[in-house]
């Protein structure tokens, strides 16, 4: 099984170790634009022109399934993605947890990109599925490039203002940006008040990975046996591909401060000695 993600910066990452947990012999396919971030502040048109160019360029290599991991592009740009790559290729979106979220009773808080944050898009998922519980969409201006550029001091920033924006009852934070997923424990820290229960993160990364394999395994006629691989620890580690701007390279230096970054950089040929 081959699994295929995109996103314009590290923020796949999250989503690229799930599936490496889950099943381990499954080869990876990272293709991601750092130099294009951030995509949020573009047009659509830009911005898709940038998501199908990451997309297609995972798509040369024949994987099982395609991940946007990337709320932004989920949003403005699925349409055109899915119309170019399926039904041969399965396109699986990143959608911010707020169903799960809105679960629990609430408070809740959606913490994502200033282009996220009051988006039709966003706005259409909290009155679906989050009616009558409060909700607060708090926007993270510079956070996903912090964490991009894995720049401490710029990331706790960040994230303290975020946290002032955040009402103190919030009972559930959604993650609302893949890049956030990478800091969620320091999130938590922030946000959590030392006199209330304790607080609930919802990613996206678990759900939508579960589907990509899903979806993958139905398209190679081997759902139940792929799946069974990922843990039966007899099969080999999948190779890993890591595509920037369409072209192959190592995995970016700063995806090696966090732990997602590390756990796949033990199978990039490029950076193994």
């Amino acid at each position: 099984m081959k699994i295929a993600l995109m996103d314009s910066g590290i923020g796949l990452l999250a989503a690229a170790a799930a599936v490496r947990r889950l099943h381990p012999g499954a080869d990876l396919v990272l293709s991601s634009d750092p130099d294009t971030m951030p995509w949020g502040q573009r047009s659509t048109q830009e911005l898709t022109r940038l998501a199908l160019a990451a997309a297609e360029a995972a798509a040369a290599h024949r994987p099982d399934a395609l991940i946007v991991a990337c709320n932004t592009a989920s949003v403005h740009a699925l349409p055109t993605l899915r119309a170019r790559l399926e039904p041969g290729l399965p396109v699986i979106a990143t959608v911010p947890a707020i169903k799960p979220a809105a679960a629990g009773g609430g408070p809740v808080a959606i913490w994502a990109t200033p282009a996220t944050t009051g988006s039709p898009y966003q706005r259409g998922l909290i009155e679906e599925f989050a009616a009558g519980v409060p909700v607060t969409e708090v926007p993270c201006p510079g956070l996903a490039d912090a964490v991009q550029e894995a720049d401490e001091e710029a990331t706790t920033r960040a994230i303290a203002a975020a946290a002032a924006l955040t009402p103190p009852d919030v009972r559930a934070v959604v993650l609302g940006c893949t890049h956030y997923e990478l800091v969620a424990e320091r999130i938590r820290a922030a946000v959590q008040q030392p006199d209330k229960p304790p607080l609930v993160l919802h990613g996206s990364a678990g759900a939508v990975v579960a589907q990509a394999l899903r979806r993958a395994g139905e398209r190679a006629g081997s759902a139940g046996a792929g799946l069974s691989a990922a843990y039966d620890g007899e099969r080999a580690e999948g190779a890993l591909t890591v595509l920037l701007g369409g072209r192959e390279a190592a995995l970016p230096r700063a995806a090696l401060t966090y732990a997602e970054g590390r756990l796949l950089a033990a199978s990039d040929p490029v950076l193994k000695p």
